[in-house]
């Protein structure tokens, strides 16, 4: 499996400080998208906005979503140049592995990471006993997704996922998202003006799109409602609850780096089921760990070798596939395991 250049971007700019397109942002088609176009090229001028608004509006009404939420989410919309701007700049750079690794687990979020999980360990216990996910895990994904809550994003959120549907390259992805941000509004009896996050539309300090909100977003407190933006209870609960869904082997770690034989054969590497083998055969095939994997015995592990990653390789497990669900981005994943093992020690 190549990486997605565009997702690993993707990850660096939501981890390093501007929170961007992340776990469920977009889907594998739309990754594979062709270079974008300008608005003009594809017959959008920014001025034609507010006609497109209107169509969005019928396309709700034709949903089943009454006039009260449809006022309530268009009032006050507005065009985000940014939204457009950032969405077209992900392609102009490359990272290698070792460079976006320096940048995300720096001696300073691990040790915040330390204090958040001794901070929060009664509420991280608690859901990991309901879920199975480590506290750990849970911590990495929330520093590395909106810096432990302090960086979520300030965009209104309808008016991004409009603007980028009116821009026309994955209008029907971004379209289904905004639907998903009125059934928010709709069901969960949330002002519009509450749903805040990142310009692609990415929400509250686990960055859930509002498809993966309805999905996944889960009341950690019991207070009855669902608050991913202020409440931690919430957002532990939440990021358990889509990683038990997706597949979470409870007592697993995540993988270890590795040493390859030499002449290794390349075509043994990747996370397709039928290339999964037994650590031990692994082993046997030459593969050498090069630290000790954190977590139960696997029964099966994978060989994967990053595109652009410094020639490092690792042995990963089930536990690494699930967190390809969250961001489809061996960067992503791989920092994710190494920032649960530094903080769990």
């Amino acid at each position: 499996m190549k990486l997605p250049l565009l997702t690993t971007l993707l990850s660096l700019l939501s981890i390093s400080g501007s929170p961007g397109l992340t776990h469920a942002a977009i889907p594998p088609a739309a990754l594979s998208s062709p270079p974008a176009t300008t608005l003009s090229q594809q017959g959008r001028d920014p001025a034609q906005f507010p006609g497109y608004v209107e169509q969005l509006k019928a396309t709700a009404r034709q949903q089943g979503f009454n006039q009260a939420t449809i006022d309530a989410a268009f009032t006050g919309i507005h065009f985000v140049d940014r939204a457009i701007t950032s969405d077209r700049s992900q392609l102009e750079h490359k990272v290698t592995l070792n460079d976006y690794l320096s940048r995300v687990l720096t001696v300073g979020k691990i040790e915040k990471g330390r204090d958040k999980l001794t901070e929060y360990r009664t509420q991280l216990e608690s859901v990991a006993a309901g879920s199975g996910v480590s506290p750990a895990f849970i911590v990495a994904l929330w520093a590395m997704e909106s810096q432990f809550g302090t960086i979520q994003g300030k965009e209104d959120v309808i008016s991004a996922l409009a603007t980028l549907a009116f821009e026309g390259r994955r209008e029907a992805f971004f379209t289904k998202e905004l639907m998903a941000a009125l059934s928010i509004i709709q069901q969960q009896g949330m002002a519009a003006d509450a749903l805040k996050g990142s310009w692609a539309g990415a929400m509250g300090q686990s960055q859930f799109m509002p498809s993966s909100f309805l999905n996944y977003g889960r009341d950690g407190d019991g207070d009855g409602k669902i608050d991913i933006w202020n409440n931690v209870d919430d957002v532990f609960a939440s990021i358990a609850n889509y990683l038990q869904k997706e597949g979470w082997k409870a007592g697993q770690g995540w993988g270890s780096e590795v040493t390859l034989p030499s002449g290794f054969d390349s075509g043994l590497s990747g996370l397709k089921t039928a290339q999964a083998k037994t650590p031990a055969q692994w082993q046997q095939l030459g593969v050498v760990l090069k630290t000790t994997p954190q977590g139960d015995a696997p029964g099966r592990a994978w060989i994967v070798t990053p595109e652009d990653g410094d020639g490092r390789s690792f042995m990963v497990y089930d536990n690494f596939r699930t967190l390809m669900h969250w961001n489809r981005s061996y960067y992503f994943a791989i920092s994710i395991g190494m920032m649960a093992d530094a903080i769990a020690q």
